[in-house]
């Protein structure tokens, strides 16, 4: 498609609907990767980034308090969620998306929220580990393997690591992210707990 032809109204409300993004914000970015729906696409994403890092350091001091229990009482999630208004709390697609994370959080069983989070003795110990199972290797390979690892642990350890459980090529971060560029308020998971009978 050429930068000649005007952007169809059909166009830009699909990908609206693909992105939850406004429409004049569809609109832009339609136009700028020449009606490339993919390109559009990426270049939300970025702006949603770009706008969420802008967010960050605004205070939450709403939002809910989520619980879920697992099919046959073995499994429980208590999970805290934070926004800046108490009209975001209320908000059902803000509802809808903590108790996905909290169904993250029971089939994933992470530890921790953030990378922040992890004990640095534990990283040190994943760190001495992966440098003994590639003994021998150059310093420059050791050191890309063991920061490979490393990521690996994060995203099985911390929560905004991990896959999202509904979209895998996503992570919960990026999800988070979409949020925020979709609400237009900061959001924070703030803890969350993790029970499992017996354990």
């Amino acid at each position: 498609m050429s930068t000649t032809n005007p952007i169809s109204a059909q166009a830009v409300a699909d990908l609206r609907e693909k992105t939850g993004a406004g429409l004049l914000d569809c609109k832009k970015a339609l136009t700028e990767a020449n009606g490339n729906v993919d390109e559009a696409i990426t270049i939300l994403r970025k702006k949603g980034a770009a706008s969420a890092a802008k967010k960050a350091e605004r205070a939450t001091k709403e939002g809910v308090i989520e619980s879920y229990i697992h099919v046959g009482g073995k499994v429980g999630v208590l999970i805290e969620v934070n926004c800046e208004t108490d009209f975001v709390a209320r908000n059902d697609d803000f509802r809808a998306f903590v108790k996905d994370l909290c169904l993250q959080i029971a089939a994933a069983s992470p530890l921790y929220v953030g990378r922040e989070e992890v004990p640095e003795a534990d990283l040190q110990k994943e760190r001495d580990i992966a440098a003994a199972q590639v003994q021998g290797k150059p310093p420059a390979a050791v050191q890309k393997i063991v920061e490979g690892k490393l990521e690996k642990y994060y995203s099985t350890l911390c929560l905004l690591d991990q896959p999202f459980v509904k979209l895998p090529e996503k992570t919960v971060k990026d999800m988070v992210t979409e949020r925020i560029a979709k609400i237009g308020e900061n959001i924070q998971i703030r803890r969350f707990v993790r029970y499992q009978l017996g354990s």
